[in-house]
């Protein structure tokens, strides 16, 4: 988006003078395995990994004790306390969200069940939509009417009364509120939810407070979303809170979906915006870690966790975000870090489909009982064992420091499997495993380059998560990608990841009109309201930067393309930099008339993260070999430790690099060598 500092300054000159040392900080992320912490102290960086709890703030408490003890340090001198969960997406992906209610405008009840006309399964006549969150007989219809262009029939205090004692008769959990045309004139929805609010002892969601824009079906998704995942929100974060405080830490600031940070009590009251706030913090932890080269378009973020691989772009030094999400087939419009997941982590069960294909995923085996190699009663082959059984990841490995692994549990796991499709032994069932992992990412990378007008080959690769490093070179090669990048602190990157995020609010507001007939001083004085506004919310308005966009389309058109604005308004100036935004993604300008549809502000303020400074022995010596398997064959490979590797010219593949949270794996004609920050960096052997 389009602005500058108070200060004057620009991005870049922000983030290289802004990200500095400061105080005792602690970043907790929780996956669908393994709790990540990332400690900064006083300049050296301390990380801890520790097994996923059923309720998280007991995996997160254990984590900061466990990371504060190795750093010799009680958790009450710490300053700053930042964490992501996976609460909210939690609660979608499993259908155990709040007993939901909605309430609308008579005669648009079922808004939420038609959607759009688009379907996943063009062809499909057995498809099935997901059933609606909210099923029919909790939807409640009020007489009222608003246009765009002012409130045409009042909600009646008797129809209030009337549907209190519905709501009551419902036993319901939690109200959303989305009336129509609310986004443009919001004085009967909010009527409406400030009575229910009064009435009633459950949250209660209004449309125009969460996304007061237009398009009935998505503002109505999204309004939903938030309240079905409210009551969770609320109820972990006011545990994590009183976690917090028994530790002597500072109130936890969480990470959203949008890249930055928030108070604790804002997500209460908005927690649609904590959706994926995990994958953003990887994001954000990567583009800090991992600068673009300057004969690089940008990053490609490759995070594979214990359940999921996430990916993601970083261009022109700015993380990538999006207004048009679906988490398990559910819309939402607030802004997110434009991240594609797929179901293939270290913990994804391999299976045999009905055609006799090996398949990966979506199942995980979680952190209990987990993969067969933990020792859990684990029975099904996951990738983490296919990764053993390849020499990957050794058997005297420890996972995040605890965890020993059966290596013979592995192998009997991957045996059954090479049984059951008519493989040689475990070690083909194991590289087919690896296989068809690496397609499935590969396809994810290519959805957000190739399928995006990008050439993937232009871009670096940032690899991190526990399992990513060890997938991440295999990928690029396969992509003709020449550069993969692992920083330092890639196993806990998430983690890292909330110390380097800003404070971050946005806001947004329709204004449907012709580009060519608006008035650019009263569109400018609309984004001085929604700036106004965002500086009342942030914590230091003073050292805030607000930067403003606008959703543009060509007449006609269905959908919009957001572009960065500067103030005052100029509707020639953003006039050409949408025709600029569509040529670039579609391929052609068209000479049509261009629409504004919203205006929207984001307010940022910088937040100190620590520097990670350059590890490694010169000169030092692999710790031991081992066998490891490659497409081409087994290789007797040297692995050595990760804050042991050499700091002086690379090292000519197959070598693995063990850290305590990720492996690094560089099969044959790659090298790889240590960066000043501590960062590995494999590249194509020239060789």
């Amino acid at each position: 988006m389009g602005g500058e500092a108070a200060d004057g300054r620009t991005t870049a000159e922000r983030t290289t003078e802004d990200r500095t040392t400061a105080g005792r900080a602690i970043g907790v992320d929780v996956g669908g395995t393994f709790t990540d912490v990332a400690l900064s102290l006083d300049g050296d960086l301390v990380t801890a990994k520790v097994p996923s709890t059923a309720d998280q703030s007991e995996g997160v408490a254990a984590g900061i004790e466990k990371a504060c003890e190795a750093a010799g340090i009680d958790p009450g001198s710490v300053t700053e306390f930042s964490h992501a969960m996976t609460v909210s997406v939690n609660a979608l992906l499993e259908g155990d969200g709040a007993r939901t209610a909605l309430v609308t405008t008579e005669g648009f009840r079922d808004v939420l069940e038609i959607g759009r006309q688009t379907r996943p399964s063009l062809y499909d006549l057995d498809a099935e939509k997901p059933a609606p969150l909210v099923p029919r007989r909790r939807r409640f219809e009020v007489p009222e009417r608003a246009t765009v262009d002012g409130i045409e029939e009042s909600v009646d205090d008797a129809e209030i009364e009337s549907l209190v004692g519905d709501l009551r008769d419902a036993d319901v959990e939690s109200v959303a509120v989305c009336l129509l045309h609310a986004y443009a004139h919001p004085e009967n929805e909010a009527r409406l939810a400030d009575a229910l609010r009064d009435a009633l002892d459950v949250p209660v969601s209004a449309s125009h407070e969460v996304l007061p824009e237009f398009r009935e079906y998505e503002r109505t998704s999204t309004t939903v979303v938030d309240a079905y995942v409210r009551p969770a929100i609320d109820g972990y974060v006011g545990r994590l809170t009183e976690r917090a405080r028994e530790l002597g830490l500072p109130q936890p600031q969480i990470m959203q979906a949008n890249g930055g940070v928030t108070d604790a009590e804002t997500v209460r009251r908005n927690a649609v915006t904590t959706v994926l706030s995990g994958p953003a913090a990887g994001v954000v932890g990567a583009s800090a870690t991992a600068a673009t080269d300057a004969d690089r378009d940008g990053l490609i973020t490759f995070d594979m966790g214990g359940t999921s691989s996430d990916v993601s772009l970083v261009r022109d030094g700015e993380v990538e975000r999006t207004t048009e999400s679906a988490i398990a087939d559910r819309p939402i419009g607030t802004p997110m870090v434009d991240v594609e997941t797929v179901g293939a982590g270290g913990g994804s069960i391999a299976w045999v489909d009905a055609g006799g294909a090996l398949r990966i995923g979506p199942r995980s085996a979680g952190a209990d009982p987990g993969p067969a190699c933990y020792g859990k009663g684990g029975t099904e082959p996951t990738v983490t064992d296919a990764n053993l059984v390849l020499g990957y990841v050794g058997a005297d490995t420890d996972l995040g420091g605890d965890l020993s692994l059966d290596a013979a549990a592995a192998r009997d796991a991957l045996a059954a499997l090479a049984d059951e499709a008519g493989m040689a032994g475990p070690v083909a069932a194991a590289l087919g495993v690896h296989r068809v992992a690496n397609a499935d990412m590969t396809r994810a990378i290519r959805s957000v380059t190739v399928e995006r007008g990008h050439d993937p080959r232009q871009f670096g690769l940032v690899a991190f998560g526990g399992a990513g490093p060890m997938h991440a070179v295999q990928i690029a090669d396969g992509l003709d990608v020449e550069r993969v990048v692992v920083p330092h602190a890639s196993g806990v990157l998430s983690a890292y990841g909330l110390l380097a995020a800003d404070e971050t609010r946005d806001a947004v507001r329709t204004r449907q009109a012709p580009l060519a007939a608006v008035d650019p001083e009263a569109v400018d004085a609309l984004y001085g309201e929604l700036a106004d506004g965002l500086l009342d919310e942030v914590s230091d308005p003073d050292a805030a930067r607000v930067e403003y966009a606008a959703d543009l389309r060509y007449a006609g058109q269905s959908f919009e393309l957001t572009v960065d604005v500067e103030r005052p308004f100029d509707p020639a100036a953003a006039g050409e930099r949408f025709a600029a935004a569509h040529d670039s993604a579609y391929g052609y300008r068209a000479d049509e008339p261009v629409e504004l549809v919203n205006c929207r502000a984001t307010a940022t303020v910088p937040r100190s993260a620590p520097a990670i400074e350059s590890v490694g022995a010169p000169g030092a010596e692999p710790r031991t070999t081992r066998e490891a398997v490659f497409p081409d064959g087994a290789r007797e490979t040297p692995v050595y430790d990760r804050d042991r590797f050499q700091a002086d010219g690379a090292v000519e593949g197959p070598v693995v690099v063990e850290g305590p949270e990720s492996t690094v794996v560089v099969p044959p004609a790659w090298g790889v060598r240590l960066r000043g920050d501590g960062a590995l960096v494999a590249e194509v052997s020239d060789a």
